[in-house]
């Protein structure tokens, strides 16, 4: 399928990127499945294909970038699938008792309330630039999630004291992160009144 938009080339939406995208969307039924029973291999299985999935949000960009093939559908798909991938984690760790249930309502309530300023900046015609909070804590959430699925002592590395500590770093610069964005909505909105 292609898009034509006034003034560009053809741009197919299912490109490499877009499928790396999609396939991060599909292996979100595997982690759960995996997930949903208590052990050892089901819990590395899970943090595996978690793994490759986080793996490929970092190819996606990348190729996008270097072959200037960004399209609609992938800044749509990117951030969506980012979200999905680590809410579904978390979420699952939870019977597991592998994570505390009020961090991840806080986590998930940080989410829902900067996809909603994004609209009003959005509507606005305010662009807030994504900062290094926001990648640092995508970053510490996926390897705090790895490490809590995978849970057990590997290599004489207890993965739940491990991902218990990271996921608690995490927690505060996704708290953080969070602030910073309504304070750079704030500037910014000052900024238009004022200018």
């Amino acid at each position: 399928m292609e898009i034509v938009a006034k003034g560009q080339q053809r741009t197919t939406i299912w490109n490499i990127p877009n499928l790396l995208t999609s396939l991060r969307i599909f292996s979100i039924p595997l982690v759960v499945i995996f997930l949903t029973f208590p052990g050892p291999l089901p819990s590395f299985l899970a943090a595996l294909v978690f793994s490759i999935a986080a793996i490929t949000d970092v190819l996606d960009g990348y190729i996008a970038r270097l072959n200037k093939g960004e399209t609609a559908v992938g800044k749509l798909l990117d951030p969506m699938a980012d979200k999905l991938l680590i809410l579904t984690g978390m979420i699952m760790l939870i019977p597991l008792e592998r994570i505390p249930a009020w961090m991840v309502v806080l986590m998930i309530g940080r989410e829902v309330a900067i996809t909603g300023l994004r609209g009003i900046a959005s509507a606005e015609g305010v662009v807030i630039a994504a900062s290094l909070w926001g990648k640092a804590k995508m970053v510490l959430q996926s390897i705090s999630l790895i490490s809590l699925m995978l849970h057990y002592e590997y290599l004489g590395i207890n993965f739940h004291v491990l991902g218990t500590i990271l996921i608690w770093i995490a927690f505060a610069v996704t708290l953080w992160s969070g602030i910073d964005y309504f304070w750079k909505f704030y500037q910014e909105m000052v900024k238009k009144e004022n200018g």
